[in-house]
Parts: structure tokens; C-alpha cells; sequence
């Protein structure tokens, strides 16, 4: 992945510092209560929700099975259509294909809707190393680039910033990135859209180039598929003369039909709106409308790796809806920042780790950033176990073994800072395959039960900061069992 996050502290110091910021606590506390909410009355409206979602799910499960047939179709479709289809094995050879593209054209300069894959892959920066600079289009994005800051949330990336704070970054940033806020801005959302509008109309009819992700691929058709809110996208996707998609490889799904599913899903999971108000398809190009030139590039950088883990690969089904930020404890108080990556949040938790890899401190930190409380699971559209692939991730970060790397069988060391944890996990299984011993355990365990500290000392403190230790019984059940022939006699 990019390495745009390189240097980042681990997730614990990281949110540490977020939960002290009144500010953030409480610009994430009420706009995740308030989409959560309007999100559980836009589900409730469907009696077939569960289906939807047991559907979506099957339908990512069948493609991943088969990525490799369905990549090969998608290829042919797009060309058929007049598109132009490259393949980026990593970050570095993505930006190098996306950045020669551009150069082709002459020009230096680029609009963009907004596309988690190429902040992924540190796009922005690359093309601005060549020379050519990229403008972000998305009102939260244009707000995270005039900011010099750093996307918090998948859907709105700048969550973390409230009215007065956009008000201020407008005023004084704007003027550098192109036509300037209008005098005495206000930080009332309309007169926000206003300037936000007319700053990036002049853009938008100045650009001979446009950058985009794509929401979904169509591999029976070669159709590409972008939804949004603001029509932003669409102004991208229609009136450059050339148009780059950087997709993922996990975004594809078979026909057209299959669209249908996550047309009713997506919305009503990130916005809780029945539709998109803009959802836009392009197929190709044509003679008379939209670019004259298109160009794809199917990007893995670490997908395939994650595809060869048969419980990590469910994180592949994500389709970005950002459900799982919104009703997660831990997202609302540490917010997005603290989890180093773009993708934050519980998606973030298993998507990252596994695309970058457990090494870093960042990413052998981040299967922990949960409290394993399942409300990320229930409310996932595609029903990824969030969960499941968090304990997954934390046996590889403590035990280490064999992983998939650039398509080749590795094993991983154990992370540094887990041997207490190491130890302790092999002297229960010692003592819980061995029944003398655990029986004898037991019994010295409850006779000295006055002596059990409050707080365990050394590595068990981080865990007893927050946590009562458990009580002792006076008698091990095995032993009150016997006593009582299974509680029929007399417990006195």
C-alpha cells in the first residue's frame, strides 16, 4: 500500500491521543448517531432485508471464487467497448501507469471523484512528484485536501470537522487551490456548497482529464458503475476527454443483474437514502458523448494474497458502505486518524492488516482496535464477520505462521510484545489436556483464593485497568459436583 501513513503510531497511542480531543469526540458522536439512525428507519423500510443481504453475500462469495475467470471477461468486455484495460500489481506500478497516462495527454492537471483505491495507493502524491496536480472534487474530500488533512471516515471523510472549522479552511485555502471563497463566508451549509461549488465549476470545464474508482464492475458487459450524492461525479466522468478508473479487483461482479442487489443495499447502508441520487455507468466509450478515451487499471496490491486466506478473504465482500464506522464504539471515540490507513474503522481493523501486511507496529495493533461487541457484523450489508477475522488476525499477530506474500508462501515471525501472551496461551493448553493437573490447579486456586490480587502486576495491568478480576469460588465445580452427586443431595 501507499505510504502515506508510513511512521504512524500503533492504534492504542494513536487513539489515546484522539479520546482527549473534546472537538473530535464530539463532531464523530453526533454525526455517527445520526447516520446509524437514519440508516436502521431506510432498512426497516425492507421486509426482504435479510435476503438482500444473504444474497450480496453470496453473490461477492461466488465471484471470489472465481476473480480470475471474471477478471479475464471483464478485460475483454471493456476492450470490446473501446476501453483500454492495464493491470498494476502493486501502489508503485498503479501510479506509474496513472501518472504516464496523464503525460500522454500534455496535460498537468487532473479532477477526481472520489476513489478510495487511489488514496490507497498515495495517487495524489505520485502525480504531484510528476508534476501534474490532482484536485479533489467530493465536497468532503475538497475539504480534506484545502485542510491539508487526512480522510477520518469512508463515506464522509471529514467527519472530524464541524461548520466553523470548513468555514475557515475555505477562507483562507481556497484562494491557493483556484477561485478564492466568496467575502464574508458564512459557516451556513448553504453558502459551504455555494463556495465549494463555484471553486470547482471552473475546474470542472477546465479539465481535459478525469480520474475515478468505480463502485462495481460489470464483467458481463464491461460496465463500470460510480454512485454518489452530489453530481460531482458525474461532471468527472462526463466531460473530460480522457478518463482513468482505478478499481480494485474485488469491486467486480458477474452480470448486470447482479447490480440490482447492491443498488438496494449500498444506499440505504451509507447515506439511508432508497437510491443515489446520481448513480452513473459507462461502458467503453462512444463517438458522441463522454471521453473519447478510457483507460482501466485493475489494481491488486495485496488482494490476491488476501483472496489465498480462506477466513481474512470475507473482508474482499466490503462494497464501502461505511455502516460498520458508524455503529462501532471504538470508531466513535478514537475516530478515523487513529487507525493509520484509509480505510478506517472496523473494515479497516481486517482490510488493512491484511493488504499491508502485520509487520508494522500500525498494522500488528490494528486487530485489537475492537471491542469484539458485533454490532459491525450485524450491520454489514454483505454480512462480513468482522469479528471472526479479528481474532483471525490477532492469532497471526501473536503465533505468526504462514501467510501468502506477493503470491508466495511466507511465515511470519510472531510480533514483538506478545510473549507473556505466548506463554500464557501454551500453559493453558498444558494444563487443559491434562485433567490431574488442572483438577489439582483448581483446588490450590480456590484455597488461596483470599490472596488473588485486585490488579494482576506486569503485562496483566493493561488488562485489570479496566477489568475486575475474576472471583475465586470457594470450591472447584467438579469438586462441588462430586460432593452433591450433580446438586440432587444438599448443598448446604
Amino acid at each position: 500500500m501507499s505510504g502515506t501513513f508510513v511512521g504512524m503510531p500503533a492504534f492504542p497511542k494513536a487513539a489515546h491521543e484522539a479520546v482527549h480531543d473534546a472537538t473530535l469526540r464530539g463532531n464523530l458522536r453526533h454525526a455517527t448517531h445520526t447516520i446509524r439512525a437514519k440508516r436502521a428507519n431506510a432498512v426497516a423500510e425492507l421486509s426482504d432485508w435479510a435476503a438482500l443481504r444473504e444474497a450480496g453475500k453470496r453473490i461477492k462469495d461466488h465471484t471470489l471464487r472465481h476473480l480470475d475467470q471474471y477478471l479475464v471477461r471483464l478485460e475483454e468486455t471493456v476492450t470490446a467497448a473501446g476501453g483500454i484495460v492495464h493491470w498494476a500489481a502493486d501502489a508503485e506500478e498503479a501510479n506509474r501507469i496513472v501518472a504516464g497516462l496523464v503525460k500522454e495527454t500534455g496535460e498537468s492537471e487532473v479532477v477526481k471523484v472520489k476513489s478510495m483505491a487511489t488514496q490507497e495507493i498515495g495517487l495524489n502524491e505520485a502525480l504531484e512528484a510528476e508534476g501534474i496536480r490532482a484536485y479533489e472534487t467530493d465536497l468532503a474530500e475538497l475539504i480534506v485536501q484545502l485542510g491539508k488533512d487526512r480522510p477520518s471516515h469512508i463515506l464522509v471523510p471529514a467527519i472530524h470537522r464541524n461548520r466553523g472549522e470548513i468555514r475557515d479552511i475555505f477562507r483562507t485555502e481556497m484562494g491557493e487551490w483556484g477561485r478564492p471563497a466568496p467575502d464574508g463566508l458564512t459557516d451556513t451549509p448553504a453558502e459551504l456548497a455555494e463556495a465549494a461549488r463555484l471553486h470547482l465549476r471552473e475546474k470542472f470545464l477546465r479539465a481535459k482529464v478525469g480520474v475515478s474508482g468505480a463502485n462495481f464492475m460489470v464483467a458481463e458487459t464491461g460496465t463500470l458503475v460510480v454512485v454518489e450524492s452530489e453530481g460531482n461525479g458525474r461532471m468527472c466522468l462526463t466531460l473530460p476527454e480522457t478518463l482513468i478508473s482505478v478499481v480494485g479487483i474485488e469491486k467486480i461482479v458477474p452480470t448486470w443483474r447482479d447490480l440490482e442487489v447492491f443498488l438496494q443495499t449500498l444506499p440505504r447502508s451509507s447515506t439511508a437514502e432508497r437510491m443515489n441520487p446520481y448513480t452513473s455507468t459507462w461502458t467503453g466509450t462512444t463517438d458522441s458523448d463522454g471521453p473519447r478515451t478510457f483507460h482501466l487499471v485493475l489494481l491488486d496490491n495485496g488482494r490476491t494474497d488476501t483472496l489465498a486466506d480462506e477466513v481474512g478473504r470475507q473482508a474482499l465482500r466490503c462494497i464501502r458502505c461505511s455502516a460498520c464506522l458508524n455503529v462501532c464504539p471504538v470508531y466513535e471515540r478514537a475516530g478515523g486518524h487513529a487507525y493509520g490507513s484509509v480505510y478506517p474503522g472496523p473494515i479497516g481493523a481486517i482490510l488493512s492488516p491484511q493488504l499491508r501486511g502485520t509487520q508494522s507496529e500500525i498494522d500488528a495493533s490494528l486487530p485489537y482496535a475492537s471491542s469484539l461487541c458485533g454490532a459491525c457484523y450485524e450491520v454489514c450489508p454483505v454480512a462480513i464477520d468482522i469479528p471472526e477475522v479479528l481474532v483471525h488476525l490477532r492469532e497471526r499477530v501473536v503465533q505468526g505462521g504462514q501467510v501468502t506474500r506477493d503470491g508466495n508462501k511466507v511465515v511470519l515471525k510472531p510480533a514483538k510484545g506478545h510473549a507473556a501472551e505466548r506463554a500464557a496461551i501454551r500453559a493453558a493448553r498444558w494444563t487443559l489436556t491434562r485433567p490431574g493437573a488442572l483438577r489439582a490447579g483448581q483446588r490450590l486456586a480456590s484455597r488461596g483464593r483470599r490472596l488473588v490480587p485486585r490488579t494482576l502486576p506486569g503485562p496483566g495491568r493493561a488488562w485489570t485497568d479496566s477489568r475486575d478480576v475474576p472471583a475465586v469460588p470457594a470450591e472447584p465445580f467438579r469438586d462441588w459436583w462430586q460432593r452433591t452427586d450433580g446438586g440432587k443431595k444438599d448443598v448446604k
